[in-house]
């Protein structure tokens, strides 16, 4: 399934360091929709820029079906990317499941990829959402229901 919409998957569109990465679980925004869940952040270092960082464990599967799925979901962020917001990161966290296969398939995730998107960055209050440090987060008490 090779695209020519977008081109490339360089490394400024990439969330490649571990901070990055806890910056955008941490802002706490995230939606889930079948296999896939989506955390954003707003990105006020660079405002034009469209980032992801794809999470796969292990238990996932083995190493085959874990790049399948980065494969699938590199794919499916360059083909839908231009219709994203632009200054925001994001993390795609597969939750269970194999990847799609097929065209049909791979529409599919876009658009599941552009709904969830639209579900976190759509909320009220996402972009004056700040990072909550993990320490703080531990250290604040449950709700008491």
């Amino acid at each position: 399934m090779v695209s020519d919409a977008g081109g490339s998957f360089p490394r400024r569109m990439r969330l490649l360091k571990p901070s990055d990465f806890a910056r955008v679980y941490d802002s706490r925004q995230s939606a889930a929709a079948g296999p896939l869940v989506l955390y954003a952040a707003a990105n006020a270092a660079d405002a034009a820029a469209i980032r992801v960082g794809l999470s796969v464990s292990r238990r996932i599967g083995n190493a085959v079906i874990r790049n399948r799925w980065k494969r699938r979901l590199r794919e499916t962020f360059r083909m839908v990317r231009a219709g994203l917001p632009a200054g925001n990161d994001f993390v795609i966290v597969v939750r269970s499941g194999e990847p799609p296969a097929g065209a049909e398939a791979a529409s599919r995730l876009g658009e599941t990829i552009v709904s969830l998107v639209r579900r976190v960055v759509g909320r009220r209050g996402y972009a004056e959402a700040r990072p909550v440090p993990r320490e703080m987060a531990a250290a604040r008490p449950k709700r008491r229901r």
